[in-house]
């Protein structure tokens, strides 16, 4: 299997984020290593558990021989789209699970924080890139780890059920007894050995946006889809799109923005030509780095709306040799109304798109 274990892996040939909630002012670990729960002195802490064979033969549906969770900074280091200023901050729970038969885990990283951080006795959230959860944590009164709701796509991206086979999907994701772990307290260094085992990144994802898009400099990606791929995607709106950098966004950096937070406060803008009427429609958006993606708000900079858009958002994100991955989980690509009753998850096929890089003339207005 190869790196398909980043929170969103490696994006050729693969969807990555589908789910929207509001986590947004959490996600970002400002004070990693704060949950006393876990680490009563702020050091880093490892959970885990090894099942025997025994136990495994009693477990027939569950999957899972090895889970390790680490609590602490970073034991991957890989490459991510937050701020260099902020990475010592980028993730604070990291969970690990080696399936039966397999030679390497998988993994996944997360920011964990208090459901409610008025109430002592809450219970603790780890969430995911794309407002999805990892798990929920509780310590038990044995120092024991209690780590339950774990998805059994977790590895996987969150449409796989409907874009895999039924086969293929139960191949891929865990088992249905892989949920409600009691893990043992182990010294950091179990865990930062079974992290060790992990595959290395993709090389052929390269740097990261932040690192291959400059601040100074615009960019255009984009796409147009032929009548053979409209054809066999009758469900998707998009006849053609662009997402840029161009005069206006590098002024409006240049004025307001801080080079040493890119690409926090970069405006990109996205422009979509339907195939309903091919009328091309072009929405500005306010980025900011996190984890291994862009999170990116619509913004009112460049029309009235009725509705607050800033709830609506897209993900950027890198893709193999250059390309660059945009996710639209909630509608927040303009091919409908933003303001529209369309809400929820995008339901037509324009979730996500791989587009290329383009010559800047692609992009002009």
């Amino acid at each position: 299997m190869t790196s398909r274990t980043m929170v969103a892996r490696t994006m050729a040939g693969a969807l990555f984020c589908a789910v929207l909630a509001a986590f947004a002012g959490a996600a970002r670990a400002d004070n990693a290593l704060s949950l006393k729960e876990l680490s009563p002195n702020g050091a880093d802490v490892c959970f885990g558990r090894v099942y025997d064979a025994a136990h495994l033969k009693a477990h027939p549906h569950q999957k899972v021989g090895r889970i390790f969770f680490f609590y602490g900074h970073d034991p991957v280091s890989r490459p991510n789209e937050e701020p260099a200023a902020n990475q010592d901050n980028s993730y604070n729970g990291f969970l690990t699970t080696t399936v039966r038969g397999a030679k390497k885990p998988e993994w996944a990283s997360s920011w964990c924080n208090k459901n409610d951080p008025s109430d002592p006795t809450s219970g603790i959230r780890c969430g995911m890139d794309c407002d999805r959860t990892l798990a929920s944590l509780k310590i038990d009164d044995k120092g024991k780890l209690l780590l339950s709701g774990l998805s059994a796509d977790v590895y996987l991206d969150p449409d796989a059920s409907e874009s895999m086979s039924k086969a293929e999907y139960n191949k891929q994701a865990l088992g249905s007894e892989d949920d409600n772990f009691k893990l043992d307290p182990m010294p950091a260094d179990s865990c930062k050995a079974e992290f060790a085992r992990i595959d290395p990144i993709d090389p052929a994802l390269g740097d990261p946006l932040r690192v291959r898009l400059k601040p100074d400099q615009p960019f255009c990606f984009g796409r147009d889809y032929d009548d053979a791929h409209l054809k066999s995607h009758p469900n998707q709106l998009t006849q053609s799109i662009r997402v840029f950098r161009g005069p206006i966004e590098l002024a409006a950096f240049a004025a307001g923005g801080d080079a040493a937070s890119w690409p926090d406060g970069a405006d990109i803008a996205v422009s979509v030509t339907t195939r309903q009427n091919g009328k091309k429609i072009t929405q500005t958006y306010s980025c900011q780095g996190e984890a291994d993606q862009w999170r990116c708000s619509a913004s009112a900079k460049m029309s009235d709306f009725s509705c607050d858009v800033s709830q609506k958002e897209i993900f950027l994100k890198r893709g193999a040799n250059g390309t660059m991955m945009v996710a639209n989980p909630n509608n927040a690509v303009a091919v409908v109304d933003l303001c529209s009753k369309a809400n929820g998850k995008t339901k037509s096929d324009d979730k996500v798109y791989r587009l290329q890089p383009m010559p800047q003339s692609a992009c002009a207005p």
